[in-house]
């Protein structure tokens, strides 16, 4: 086995999140009468966090006055409707399930907030998957590697034997960052020629080719 340890990231990679992250924008968009984005606008907005999600959502961004209040509408709204729409892609719990009869052991390390991906763990993967780390006080989301270095920690890992596994350039980024070994894979909310611009070294085009890739 050529990794002994997993660290997925969440949207885009095990979950097709969009549709619910697009509703709860566009709920607290249109609270305050601001134009409400389409899905492919959300796909191209999400990967750095819930504020940097709502800052390019918003006309005028990070100057907008009512970035705060319109942030904390959008997570009182997904906290409750994060699980609406949401989906595991197919054949992410026949990998899941196999990289765990494998010996691996696997982590979540995410930008979405704590307590959406602690929920969505539970949901979805708690048979599997040990760790669940999202954003949160105190600790710098992705790219830093703060939240990896985390995991790893949960884990009991060593980075020689873990691979950080991704959809998004931030993603590529973290890992590099965190001195990890990356698979980025293509079913996500970026296609393979914007991984391969932002430096994809290794790109899986289905989830049994990362486990593939994983048993070596």
């Amino acid at each position: 086995m050529k990794y002994s340890a997993v660290i997925f990231d969440l949207d885009g990679t095990l979950l097709n999140t969009l549709e619910d992250l697009m509703n709860a924008t566009n709920y607290a968009l249109e609270q305050y009468g601001y134009p409400i984005r389409t899905i492919d606008e959300i796909r191209n907005f999400v990967g750095n966090g819930a504020r940097k999600l709502i800052e390019r959502a918003l006309p005028d961004g990070i100057e907008n006055p009512d970035l705060e209040e319109i942030l904390s509408v959008f997570r009182s709204y997904y906290a409750a409707h994060c699980e609406d729409k949401t989906q595991a892609y197919n054949g992410i719990p026949d990998l899941l399930q196999a990289l765990k009869a494998a010996g691996c052991k696997i982590a979540i390390v995410s930008n979405k907030p704590d307590n959406a991906v602690k929920e969505l763990h539970q949901t979805h993967f708690r048979d599997f998957i040990q760790s669940a780390i999202g954003e949160k006080e105190g600790i710098q989301r992705k790219p830093a590697p703060d939240m990896v270095e985390l995991a790893l920690a949960e884990l009991n890992a060593n980075k020689k034997e873990t691979v950080y596994i991704g959809d998004s350039d931030v993603d590529i980024h973290t890992a590099a960052n965190a001195g990890l070994d990356c698979i980025s894979v293509s079913w996500g909310f970026r296609d393979a020629d914007f991984l391969r611009k932002c430096g994809a070294s290794t790109i899986a085009d289905t989830p049994q080719q990362v486990y593939d890739l994983i048993l070596g």
